[in-house]
């Protein structure tokens, strides 16, 4: 040992400095003091390059940049210079705060290169600034944040402009402000369509930003905006005269005086919808038709406006074509006899009333008169029409070519075919849903001309509807072609064949979902009489429908492109019988719920799926998901549901 010790120098230990005159060699030893250096053998690659030594510099912040250190004023001065298109995308991805100062400059701040030609310059600003581009954009929920849309406003400007906005909720932490709308205002002056839904962040500030920056906008949509006022859309009507779209809903601070600016200062206004807005009343309903001539299109829903407000349509609705009326409980019977004589709707087509208690055997004959072109009507929860009403209706209303009438419950049957008898020659639809009134009666009828024009029928979940009210419907209109008779559990074949059988243009849809007392028999017959029409069939909980039908249907209807037999008794020899049809082109086909077909159906399908872009096969529980597996790898184009 005391040799070692008294070792004084070699090649295996040196004191203090290192044995290798290349420096690269030296790495492979550590320092472990002033005087003894320690041998480690070399690996595949060396790691440790040199000492790791921790002194004072390793804790110190790290100085800004130079241009980091430049106040806004200067940096603002420097990206207004900036060259358009991907210089300014690039520098808005530096940092927060360089994105949020490109993001403020406007048009007009721009500065151009002095060697670039007047013309030049305006066709830059031109592919920047909108041209006639019209990108869309959609935010919904915790994406809508500041920093995002300031982004989409610097990011779109070189590609024509954002032309559609949506933002939908808004995130909880860091919502839309303001701020972010004022980057949408600079950046996209081309903005046509604007839509603001629950978003309770945003106020006037943030629209009057909108308004003052984008005077191309054309159509605005306002949805549960309670800090939004009159205020703003004040400046969006002085700013917006290009206006023709304007949507109102749940804007509690939104009234009479917005409305008043919106028909002054937007001429172009042709579409308006205002819903569950309290305040607003009469005087702004009045003061938007009384200055807006060209207005076609308006929905008024859950408002406080009375009498007042239907007479002013009455009288200045010279061009609106689509009227929508729904849930205004002040405005009595007295309204629609005014708004009916006040001979200012000779424009209208398309009338919507739902849950007014003002529409009444009066009322409903006086719109009849006084809107001569009337021809699509849908009346909804109308509780004091009855059938002479509606009969006065359909003699007055001479153009009437659809007709829906959904929760009416004092319509029976001699209203609906009073409807049929005098709106014979233009009535083609008619539609009664859950219109509990109805009660099967025998009916004898007068010998009278049969209503050629109708071409569509519908009768939805209407218990009272039985097999002679059907009988009679047969004879009545010869030339259907939509047959729609769904939830009617009391309606069996001896009221469906001669509704199907006295057809003669040949059927296109027929629905009998819910029908559970429909047989084989009522399909076989459709498929022998109007096979060579029939496109589309369901038979939706139509428990008594077996395979039989299927073998009809395979047989007969070459046409068929879509196919509904959830939750009937079918089983994989109906679905072979389809399958081996010689010119059947299914493209969609429902099984949803048959619990007799099963894996040995996979064939079948499979031959099927040449044709198939969608099947339902949801609820087989016989289909195993190994055999649901193959079918998604075979009918790679068919949309299947499992």
């Amino acid at each position: 040992m005391s040799k070692v010790l008294g070792f004084s120098g070699g090649d295996d230990f040196c004191p203090g400095g290192s044995i290798y005159a290349n420096p690269k060699e030296a790495s492979f030893f550590l320092p472990l003091g002033p005087q003894v250096d320690v041998y480690f053998p070399p690996r595949k690659r060396s790691r440790v390059n040199a000492p790791f030594v921790f002194d004072g510099e390793w804790f110190e912040q790290k100085q800004k940049t130079s241009i980091e250190a430049l106040p806004d004023e200067c940096l603002f001065e420097i990206f207004r210079r900036l060259p358009a298109g991907e210089d300014r995308s690039a520098c808005a991805c530096v940092s927060k705060r360089w994105l949020m100062l490109l993001s403020s400059i406007c048009k007009d701040e721009i500065c151009a290169m002095k060697n670039t030609s007047t013309e030049n310059i305006e066709k830059d600003y031109d592919v920047e600034f909108g041209g006639e581009g019209y990108l869309s954009r959609n935010l919904e929920g915790k994406k809508a944040t500041d920093v995002r849309l300031a982004a989409i406003a610097v990011g779109t400007a070189s590609r024509g402009g954002l032309g559609k906005l949506s933002i939908r909720g808004s995130n909880m932490c860091r919502g839309v402000t303001s701020l972010g709308l004022r980057a949408v205002a600079h950046g996209c002056p081309s903005l046509k369509s604007f839509s603001l839904w629950n978003v309770s962040t945003v106020g006037d500030e943030g629209l009057i930003e909108i308004a003052n920056g984008c005077h191309q906008l054309e159509k605005l949509d306002l949805c549960k905006c309670p800090a939004v006022t009159d205020k703003a859309l004040v400046a969006i009507a002085k700013n917006c005269q290009n206006l023709t779209e304007l949507s109102l809903e749940s804007c509690p601070n939104v009234g009479n005086e917005g409305l008043r600016a919106i028909g002054k200062f937007c001429p172009n206004l042709r579409s308006v919808t205002i819903k569950d807005c309290t305040g607003v009343s009469d005087q702004g309903i009045a003061g938007l038709f009384s200055t807006s001539l060209v207005l076609t299109k308006v929905k008024l829903q859950a408002l406080s406006v009375s009498d007042l407000s239907l007479a002013v349509i009455g009288h200045y609705g010279k061009s609106v074509t689509d009227l929508v009326l729904n849930c205004l409980p002040n405005v009595s019977e007295k309204g629609f006899w005014v708004m009916g004589n006040g001979s200012g709707l000779q424009k209208l087509k398309s009338l919507t009333v739902a849950s007014c208690r003002g529409v009444t055997d009066i009322g409903l004959e006086a719109v009849g008169k006084g809107c001569p072109n009337l021809k699509i009507v849908h009346l909804h929860k109308c509780a004091f029409l009855s059938d002479n009403g509606l009969i006065s209706f359909a003699k007055a209303a001479s153009s009437l070519e659809s007709l829906r009438l959904e929760e009416c419950h004092r319509i029976t049957q001699f209203g609906v075919f009073g409807v049929l008898f005098n709106c014979g020659a233009k009535l083609k639809s008619i539609s009664l849903v859950r219109c509990y009134g109805i009660k099967d009666m025998n009916l004898v009828l007068p010998t009278i001309s049969p209503c050629e024009s109708l071409r569509s029928l519908t009768i939805c979940n209407c218990p009272g509807f039985g097999n002679a009210s059907l009988s009679v419907l047969g004879k009545l209109c010869p030339k259907l072609q939509h047959v729609e008779l769904s939830g009617l559990d009391g309606v069996t074949d001896a009221g469906v064949l001669p509704l199907l059988e006295s057809s003669e243009a040949g059927l296109v849809k027929v629905n009998l979902s819910g029908c559970t007392n429909v047989t084989d028999k009522v399909v076989s017959s459709l498929a022998n009489l109007h096979g060579w029409t029939l496109e589309n069939l369901n038979l939706d909980g139509c428990k008594k429908i077996s395979d039989a039908s299927l073998m009809a249907i395979a047989e007969n209807c070459a046409l068929l492109c879509d196919l509904d037999v959830s939750k009937c008794s079918i089983t994989d020899a109906g679905i072979a019988a389809l399958a081996h049809a010689q010119q059947i082109n299914l493209q969609i086909l429902s099984l949803s719920g048959c619990a007799l077909v099963s894996d040995r159906s996979l064939p079948a399908l499979r031959k099927l799926g040449r044709t198939l872009l969608g099947l339902n096969i949801q609820h087989c529980n016989a289909i195993n998901s190994g055999t649901v597996d193959m079918l998604v790898e075979l009918l790679w184009r068919c949309d299947i549901l499992s």
